[in-house]
Order: structure tokens, then sequence, then C-alpha cells
């Protein structure tokens, strides 16, 4: 009930806030890598990128839309981010880097240890409200229940465990901690949070199957930038955690992931204030057919250099290592050959392909129009030009 303007001064007061909670943590981690064997708070990335995109576009949102509550939920979940980020660093450099230098750390690292709960809640309640502000149905309040029972149990149950953020801390423990509470808290956390994200996005899927026009047109910017963030998260941890990678698949897979965090605020920031709304159909489009191209020459490539090397091998009979090496390097200069002349080709043959099968619609229009185009081209009597347009 508030007015347009005082929205606006709360919003971005808290987008401030988070700002400078982000940018004091990051003067707390310079001073502390200033001290040898500290312990780094490893996710200070993520939570910095986190921060410093979700709380802007929330302060957007909010000032632009108050009566939506997914804005102020996009600003509440970048200050708590921020603040966790912020407790954090502080607890690490008043007890770890530089013991007593600061009051009250083992303060800010009770404050951490249950704030994780309630950093879940406000990823959840965005998904069961976007885009509309309102849950999709009646029928889906018990989720929203539940999410709120999880927040209030996770936050007691976390502030008396023992470990601090489930160790991420380092040796802080939680001053409070009971070790009883700790297996409670997990079983809590680890059973809960993946039954009420699942949940909500099915809520998604259950908004989309009836919305139609603006409204599927924003759930589809919001569902291209979670496929992308799963993507990219699952190249960074999921794929590294379940088989032996390269070195430099875990560092592309980690740039992706930063790379991508901002993108499900963003989307939510398009979608709610209506940019350049319908551009997702061509961007969709183009991902399909670029990624299933890239994947394909990739495939080609290295498999293609497997393929000449051993059938060098088989024709040379050599062993030299001059000559292997000079096997290896025309080997990889004729697979890249053969990847730069299928380019095109497989790329016309995927887009028509995608077209074909996500966009009939369209494809078919196109191929009309085509046709016509080629008869207009060869009909000069505008008696039977008339005619022709009749029939098509």
């Amino acid at each position: 009930m508030m007015s347009r303007r005082t929205a606006a001064r709360l919003a971005w007061t808290l987008c401030a806030l988070s700002l400078a909670l982000t940018a004091l943590s990051l003067l707390l981690l310079g001073l502390s890598l200033s001290h040898l064997n500290t312990y780094i708070y490893i996710p200070w990335l993520d939570n910095t990128l986190t921060a410093i995109s979700y709380a802007p576009v929330g302060a957007l949102i909010a000032s632009r839309h108050p009566a939506n509550p997914v804005g102020w939920l996009l600003c509440l979940f970048g200050l708590a981010i921020s603040r966790s980020y912020f407790g954090a660093e502080y607890a690490i450099y008043s007890l770890l880097a530089q013991p007593g230098s600061l009051p009250a750390g083992e303060a800010a690292a009770w404050i951490v240890s249950w704030i994780l709960p309630v950093i879940i809640g406000l990823s959840i309640f965005p998904l069961l409200l976007f885009p509309t502000g309102r849950l999709p149905s009646r029928r889906w309040r018990w989720a929203a229940l539940l999410t709120a029972a999880f927040v209030l149990a996770g936050v007691i149950s976390s502030a008396f465990s023992s470990g601090a953020l489930l160790g991420n801390l380092g040796s802080i423990q939680n001053p409070l901690g009971i070790k009883g509470l700790t297996s409670l808290y997990k079983a809590l956390l680890y059973l809960m949070s993946p039954l009420l994200l699942v949940a909500a996005a099915l809520s998604l899927f259950a908004r989309l199957h009836r919305a139609a026009g603006v409204e599927r047109q924003q759930i589809k910017w919001f569902a291209y930038a979670a496929a992308v963030s799963v993507s990219a998260t699952s190249l960074a941890y999921l794929i590294p955690g379940l088989a032996d990678t390269p070195l430099w698949f875990e560092r592309v897979g980690f740039a992706l992931n930063a790379a991508f965090i901002p993108a499900i605020p963003v989307s939510i920031g398009i979608a709610i204030l209506r940019y350049r709304l319908y551009d997702i159909d061509i961007l969709i489009n183009r991902t399909l057919v670029y990624g299933l191209l890239t994947t394909t020459l990739l495939a080609l490539y290295f498999g293609g250099i497997v393929v000449l090397q051993q059938i060098a091998s088989v024709v040379l009979q050599v062993s030299f290592r001059a000559l292997t090496g000079q096997q290896t390097q025309l080997t990889t200069f004729a697979a890249t050959l053969v990847i730069a002349a299928l380019f095109n080709p497989l790329r016309r043959r995927l887009q028509s392909f995608i077209d074909r099968r996500f966009y009939r619609r369209t494809y078919d229009a196109r191929k009309t129009l085509e046709g016509f185009s080629a008869v207009l081209r060869e009909e000069t009597d505008l008696d039977a030009l008339c005619d022709i347009w009749w029939e098509w």
C-alpha cells in the first residue's frame, strides 16, 4: 500500500545495503589474504556475483512494480547472500586471520550458521510466485506453507547445530552448537530443500501449461535462464565430482558457472519489466542450433583426429618421434579443414531440423512465402497473379 516513491527508496536502500556489505566482504577477504595460511571462504566469488546481480534487479522490479512481491524477494535474497558473505569473512578475519582484532566474531559466526535456510526459502518463493506475484492456484498453498515451515525449522535447528555453515568456515564452530542437532539439521536440509525446489519447478510447469501470450513468454525467459544456469553448474561441480576431468575442463566449467550466475535475475527482470519479451524465441532457436552444432563439430573434430591418426599409423608404420609429431600436426590440420568445410552445410541442416521440429508454424509460413515468391518472379500477367494470390 506504499507509494511508488517510497517503494523505490526502500528497494534501492536494500540494494545499496547489499552492495555495501559485499564491498566490505571483499575488503575483509583482501585483509585475510595478507596473512599467510589463512582459511579462504570458498564460495566468495559466487556470493559476490549473486549479491551484485540479484539486489539491483530486485530493486529495479520493486521500484517499477511495488505490488509484485517477486522484486522484493529478489532484494531480500541479495541482502541475505551479502549478509551471509559478510558474516563469513568477518568471522574468518576476526577469529582465524587476526584473532581478537574485531569484536563479536563468534556472533558473526552464529548468524552465518542459521542464515542458509533463509536463503533457500528466498530462492523458492520467487519460483512459486513468478511472474504474476501470485500462486498458480489455491492448490499450491501447501507448497508455500511447507516452505515457510522449512525455513522456520531450518533456522531453529541450524542456530544450534555444531558446524558453522556446514563446515564452510574452516575450523570455526557454532558457539551455541549442540552436536545432537547437527544430524537433524542436515536431514532437514538435504531432504526437504530438494523436494521444495522440485515442487516450485513443477508449479512453473503447471503455470506454463495454462499460460498464453505475455505470461507464456515470461516463463520462457526464466526457463531458458534456468536451463543455462543448471548446465553451467553441472559442468563446474557435478561432472568433475562424478568423473575424472582435465584441469582445463574444470576451469571452463567454473568460468561458465560464474558468467551465468546473473542469468536468472536478469531473465526475471526482462520478463516482469517486459523488455524485448518476444526475443526469447529467437534466443532459444539460436541456442539450440549453435549448441547442437558446437557439440557435433567437437565430436567430429576429436573423433576425426583419432581416426586419422590410426589410419596414418597403419599406412606409415613409423615410430620415430619427429615423424610422430608431424603426423599429429597433419591429422589436426586435416580435421580442422574437414570441420571448416562442414560448418555451413551442417548449420543449415540443423537450422531446418530445429525449425521443423519446434517452430513448425513459422517454418510452414516461411516455406509458403518462399513458394509464392518463386511463382511471383516467373508470372507477368496481373490477372493470373490475383488468381494465384487467392489460391495461396
